[in-house]
């Protein structure tokens, strides 16, 4: 579904990617992890159309997307939750998700998406006409979430879905996230919680420094030694 070959991507004179390759199949729960600098964010920008790159290429549903910007790739099928969740404060819940679809003309089809958000995040239907800005943050990341949702992608990428969450939200957004999967959503995940988005993934890739340095399988990752001494707290 997605083909990344030989990326590299730039701030100035800055190498934040290192000629990086890796796949994502559909179907899959992708997860990368790495420490904070090691290039996870600059990656899912980049394929999401939101910095360029400096070399290599992005190839979505064998389409290649390197170039293309962040509507367009949007309208492929391609849609990401953000870091720090980024909800539109001073607009309602309700119309947070109807920004999520602003590419869909066809009404009964963004109904229908709407129905399928509320009843996955019912806690938005309540709060449809909230400012989105006061709700908690677990309730802030359904939120990002669901308005990602709205788009109908065929690959999620969700960026740090669990920061800042009490443990009784981030347990549910993982649940959520292994539904989405179950319901035929492609998943790229990055996670600070290793072990938690290991445990979920198909396959992952360990990221230092800007360059993947292992990958495997959820389940070969989570008793790797290195990666249990570096990120399990081994």
């Amino acid at each position: 579904m997605l083909k990344v070959e030989n990326l590299s991507v730039h701030y100035g004179v800055i190498q934040a990617v290192r000629d990086i390759s890796f796949e994502v199949n559909e179907g899959e729960i992708i997860s990368l992890i790495g420490a904070n600098g090691a290039g996870k964010t600059t990656i899912l920008r980049t394929i999401s159309g939101l910095i360029p790159s400096s070399s290599g290429s992005i190839r979505f549903l064998d389409k290649d997307i390197t170039k293309l910007n962040a509507t367009k790739i949007v309208a492929q099928g391609l849609s990401q939750v953000p870091e720090g969740r980024h909800v539109f404060s001073g607009l309602t819940v309700m119309e947070n998700l109807e920004m999520g679809a602003f590419l869909r003309k066809d009404r009964k089809e963004k109904s229908e998406s709407l129905e399928e958000v509320f009843q996955r995040f019912p806690i938005l239907k309540e709060r449809s006409n909230q400012d989105a800005a006061t709700l908690s943050g677990g309730e802030q990341q359904m939120l990002a979430m669901g308005r990602a949702l709205m788009s109908k992608p065929k690959l999620l990428l969700l960026d740090e879905p669990s920061m800042g969450l009490a443990p009784i939200f981030i347990q549910e957004i993982f649940n959520i996230i292994e539904a989405i999967r179950s319901q035929g959503t492609t998943v790229l995940l990055i996670e600070q919680n290793a072990n938690k988005a290991l445990s979920i993934a198909d396959r992952g890739y360990v990221l230092e420094t800007g360059n993947i340095v292992l990958s495997g399988t959820g389940a070969e990752l989570l008793a790797s030694e290195e990666v249990k001494k570096a990120y399990l707290g081994g």
